[in-house]
């Protein structure tokens, strides 16, 4: 008898399942869709199901997995897309900010340029 340990929780599998199964075995522990006792459970009842039944659940398992990959890609690619264009609202404003203080700098010049030609002037 194996024992994985995975997030706290020990699996018992037996040495033939795991032999024989091993990626429907793998399939198992990654999935998202089964909590802990879930997946002891189809490892408790996999030495009694038909190969029919094995293969569904492979099926049911690897298609569930690739769909998860897909999306994954797919919102990865989305969330790129949308930190470029923020990164462009970003920039756009530090650029309007800085003419804000560019032109209030040169304002402030001009305001002391004219206090001095004032100054001179008396």
């Amino acid at each position: 008898m194996a024992t994985i340990q995975q997030d706290g929780f020990t699996f018992q599998i037996l040495d033939e399942i795991q032999a024989q199964y091993a990626e429907l075995v793998k399939l198992v522990l990654r999935t998202e869709s089964m909590d802990n006792n879930e997946k002891q459970y189809w490892f408790d009842i996999l030495p009694s199901m038909t190969p029919e039944q094995v293969d569904r659940l492979f099926d049911i398992l690897e298609t569930e997995r690739r769909k998860l990959e897909e999306l994954e890609v797919k919102y990865q690619e989305e969330i790129k897309k949308l930190n470029e264009n923020h990164l462009i609202e970003w920039q756009d404003f530090q650029y309007r900010e800085s003419k804000k203080r560019i032109a209030q700098a040169q304002a402030n010049d001009t305001d002391q340029q004219d206090a001095e030609d004032v100054l001179t002037m008396l």
